[in-house]
């Protein structure tokens, strides 16, 4: 069956723009269900989340700090990272000619071609890799980076989109349970929930020096 090429331009058109219709239809809804002195707070934190280096790890906290119910600033972080999934599943090719968009996942691919350890490991366990890159909250492992990376390795479109779903609603639930625990310590042992806090600096900052050893010892190679 032949498709005329009036209806073929209204597919692409409808490709690209769905994503940012459905995205920014949720969001705006969300916000006005919650209390008013909420919406702004939402809607700058979902803002926020598009901007390295704020990740899931700091805009679900940030938003639970702020008084907004953990489950919904998890779903909603979550669902970002499943428009901009569904978005690429549709219009790849395209992201790559968006400024600054197309800058970055030729980046990432050029990283993912060159690097033999960085994204290797997901490989072989296709969408269970996948997920769980999306899954564990480090910054640049959302649904664009995941994306890229399931295209590196060569799955389809659509389990790419699942994958990064399952992993993304998986991760934010579990960001928002344990930022939710520890606020909770917080309030009720104020030296305690501190002290928490602060090995979780610690772990993080050990962490991110190890990561940075790790790029200059390849480099030196």
């Amino acid at each position: 069956m032949n498709i005329k090429p009036e209806s073929q331009k209204f597919i692409y058109l409808a490709k690209f723009f769905i994503p940012f219709i459905i995205g920014l239809g949720v969001i705006v809804s969300v916000s006005f269900l919650l209390e008013e002195n909420l919406q702004l707070k939402f809607l700058s934190l979902i803002s926020g989340y598009f901007f390295p280096p704020l990740g899931k790890e700091t805009i679900i906290p940030g938003g639970i700090i702020a008084g907004i119910n953990p489950m919904i600033m998890a779903l909603s972080i979550a669902f970002v990272d499943i428009i901009v999934a569904l978005f690429l599943v549709w219009n790849y090719d395209l992201a790559k000619k968006i400024p600054l968009i197309g800058n970055f996942i030729v980046k990432i691919e050029t990283i993912g071609r060159k690097s033999s350890s960085k994204y290797n490991w997901i490989k072989p366990l296709r969408f269970i890799g996948i997920m769980l890159f999306v899954m564990v909250p480090f910054q640049g492992s959302g649904g664009l980076v995941g994306s890229i990376v399931g295209r590196l390795i060569g799955m389809k479109p659509w389990n790419i989109f699942f994958a990064i779903s399952t992993g993304a609603v998986a991760g934010c639930l579990m960001i928002a349970y344990f930022a939710d625990v520890i606020l909770s310590i917080f309030i009720r042992n104020f030296l305690l929930g501190f002290l928490i806090i602060m090995i979780i600096l610690i772990l993080c900052i050990m962490l991110l020096a190890y990561k940075t050893m790790n790029k200059k010892n390849n480099k030196n190679k």
